[in-house]
């Protein structure tokens, strides 16, 4: 027999007009209750604690802002002429790297009001040693920079000064980085005058008077200039005498609006004042005091797509000793012109920024395809006669993805003072970027 409820007594509903019975609700779903609370910190909690574990397993964490990048080349070369070192007997075909280069870029302090930001920059590289088998990580850059006017629009014109190792603002192939030099090797004044390593000072870059189109995301100020002062010993070494050296650099650009066919025309100028320590020709190379180290450049710029043009003109001055007794030095001056031209053609989509913009999946890029024409000469002292070195070369370049590209060299070395003529050299190299 089931129970007997009375109405008004608890857990049952009243006769409606019951004064003293209660109504019964039904619960609201969409209500939370303090379980259901607990059970959404719970899950939050183990939440945190498995994102906490795999950020600390698998990211690399910085204190600062950080931006890793890097180069790697890998080459294969031929020359027609057999090539002998202290490591190698008549070869004629080799594999190597043109260089490996590890880089580390980020802001130490960011200034969110003025764009008034200290970042720094820190690189590493490796390249191919001539007579010898090793290949060693060196540091190449290492510095801090800070912006003395604002940078938060493209209007705004720029000074920076720079602290530490880093290249020198001299002309038009000596600054440019990996990514934007269309030869596999570099002009040989770079090398020769001493020109591109790096080395430690304080050097001053700006802009003003900067031409900009929105709708192009382009920016060209009509001046550029740069001023600074180095040890002048090189990359990772301390000044090796009493003197600074001073460099200078003032880039001009016509103005003109993105369409123009001015568009992009640069004349510029450097200048290298430094000092440099002699030595005598004996078999201790003894010290013989000190001696001038001058560079004059003048440079012209062109690139509007789809043709480019480029040339440089390098006079250099250099005190040395030829003799080998501090009685009789011998001390000469000696003085070297260098001319570098390249003309070149582009065809593809890379460089256009409608295509640039696109979002593409995974590593798709435009492909661009660039012939090219070099002209190096570099006579390493005009007193002399018959010892200039003439350099050919007929190129091609590949750009297939963001930041990598095939290049295919030609090179006809004209060498005055070798004996067995002209050297045929064929270069192949694939860089990619990260």
């Amino acid at each position: 027999m089931p129970p007997v409820t009375t109405p008004g007594a608890p857990g049952v509903p009243s006769p409606a007009g019951d004064a003293t019975g209660e109504t019964f609700v039904e619960p609201d779903p969409n209500i939370a209750t303090q379980d259901d609370l607990q059970g959404l910190r719970s899950d939050l909690e183990n939440f945190k604690f498995q994102w906490q574990r795999e950020r600390d397993l698998h990211t690399a964490i910085s204190t600062r802002s950080l931006t890793i990048g890097g180069v790697v080349q890998t080459r294969i070369g031929w020359t027609d002429q057999p090539v002998t070192t202290a490591t190698s007997n008549d070869r004629h075909v080799t594999f190597d790297l043109g260089a490996a280069i590890l880089s580390f870029n980020g802001i130490l302090y960011k200034d969110y009001e003025e764009g008034r930001n200290l970042t720094y920059s820190l690189r590493f590289g490796s390249s191919p040693q001539q007579a010898s088998n090793n290949s060693f990580l060196n540091l190449l850059d290492a510095q801090i920079a800070y912006s003395l006017t604002p940078t938060l629009g493209p209007e705004d014109w720029i000074l920076q000064v720079t602290l530490g190792q880093q290249l020198l603002p001299f002309g038009l192939e000596v600054p440019a980085n990996e990514e934007l030099k269309p030869v596999i090797t570099n002009a040989q004044f770079t090398t020769k005058l001493g020109l591109n390593r790096r080395d430690l000072g304080l050097i001053v870059r700006g802009d003003i008077l900067p031409q900009v189109d929105y709708g192009y995301n382009y920016r060209a100020p009509i001046l550029a200039y740069a001023v600074g002062i180095v040890n002048g010993s090189g990359p990772n070494t301390p000044d090796d005498n009493t003197e600074k050296d001073i460099i200078g650099r003032l880039a001009f650009t016509v103005p003109s609006d993105y369409n123009s066919i001015l568009r992009q025309i640069t004349l510029g100028g450097s200048v290298y004042i430094g000092w440099q320590n002699t030595f005598l020709k004996d078999e201790k190379k003894t010290l013989s005091g000190k001696g001038i180290k001058q560079r004059y450049g003048a440079d012209i710029y062109y690139n509007h797509y789809p043709i480019g043009v480029t040339y440089e003109f390098i006079y250099g001055r250099d005190d040395a000793t030829l003799g080998t007794t501090a009685e009789d030095p011998q001390k000469t001056r000696q003085t070297s012109l260098s001319h570098v031209a390249t003309f070149f053609y582009n065809w593809g989509e890379q460089f256009l920024r409608g295509y640039r913009n696109q979002g593409r999946y995974d590593d798709w890029w435009p492909k661009t395809y660039q012939p090219f024409i070099r002209v190096d000469l570099f006579d390493p002292s005009t007193e002399v006669l018959e010892n200039r070195v003439d350099v050919y070369t007929l190129g091609f370049n590949l750009f297939f993805a963001e930041t990598t590209k095939f290049q295919l060299n030609f090179n006809r070395r004209d060498d005055r003072t070798n004996k067995e003529g002209a050297q045929h050299e064929l270069l192949a190299q694939l860089q990619g970027g990260f």
